[in-house]
């Protein structure tokens, strides 16, 4: 770390040019950590989807300790545009995600259920497994937001959807 501050850092995201906001992104991800609050601030915030997108890559490269804090700020925040971009980031995270965005599913907030199925239907093959056990689960509810969320992935969500239960007709 060169010993700048996070809030730093995401001012270049906003302002910097390209080169900069790229070693912008690789300073926040060496950050770590310390980097999540102030990023996922910083996308809340701001209105400028090219910075929101740099942040949301920080926030990739930082990997699985974003994950709560994503899950609750998507919970917590009302813009879609930033929900989105969380939920993007979610799905690059890929199978670490899964089990939280599974167990998220269960809000009540139907507009954030929908951005966790996004983040999960980005996360493919890797959330297939436990959305299938979801499947099998017993519990109505999942088992809805389980089979669409399978749908909505396409040919290889489709298949494992198809091949549910094969073997015990």
């Amino acid at each position: 770390m060169t010993g700048e501050k996070p809030e730093e850092l995401v001012d270049v995201l906003l302002r910097g040019d390209r080169k900069a906001r790229r070693t912008a992104v690789r300073r926040l991800a060496a950050v770590g950590d310390a980097a999540i609050p102030v990023l996922i601030k910083f996308m809340a915030e701001t209105q400028d989807d090219d910075a929101r997108w740099y942040a949301a890559v920080a926030l990739v490269r930082i990997g699985p300790a974003s994950i709560g804090p994503l899950i609750r700020a998507i919970e917590e925040e009302t813009d879609v545009p930033f929900r989105r971009y969380a939920a993007a980031v979610l799905g690059h995270i890929g199978e670490p995600a899964v089990r939280p965005l599974i167990d998220a599913l269960r809000t009540r907030d139907p507009l954030a259920r929908g951005f966790f199925a996004q983040a999960l239907c980005r996360a493919g093959k890797d959330a297939i497994p436990l959305l299938r056990a979801e499947i099998e689960s017993g519990n109505p509810e999942m088992r809805r937001y389980a089979e669409m969320i399978l749908w909505q992935m396409g040919k290889e969500g489709i298949d494992a959807l198809l091949s549910q239960g094969n073997g015990s007709d």
